[in-house]
């Protein structure tokens, strides 16, 4: 089933981030290879894994969560692309923010950019 961006919801150290217009979860598994000698191909082994991701929003000096988005600081996340209701998909994990911008334009809306990298295990579960 096919779901609007406008469902996304996020959580920022236990609060849901106000002024929201993206996010992305990018994640990734390391792999190792197996191959014997006498293998004609390639064989590899799953690794660990690790995800980061970005938060797209319209600049909110008074939203707490935006606000615990500092650089350097390690915040819990859970990115919920489907909205917050019971059943949804649920993706928490543990993240250091690695970096924020403020963009300004003479005739736009002021927005904050943040990327987050994961440190431990990325959990995806449903909202109960």
């Amino acid at each position: 089933m096919a779901h609007h961006g406008k469902e996304g919801v996020i959580k920022v150290a236990g609060n849901v981030a106000a002024n929201v217009t993206g996010f992305t979860l990018e994640t990734s598994a390391d792999v190792v290879e197996e191959t014997a000698l006498t293998n004609s191909a390639k064989a590899f082994l799953a690794g660990r894994t690790s995800f980061s991701g970005s938060i797209e929003c319209h600049w909110d000096e008074g939203d707490t969560a935006q606000e615990a988005l500092d650089v350097g600081t390690s915040l819990a996340f859970i990115l919920l692309p489907e909205g917050n209701t019971s059943g949804d998909v649920s993706f928490s994990g543990t993240g250091i923010v690695t970096g924020m911008s403020v963009a300004v334009t003479m005739d736009g809306v002021t927005s904050r950019s943040v990327t987050f990298q994961g440190t431990g295990a990325l959990t995806q579960g449903t909202v109960s």
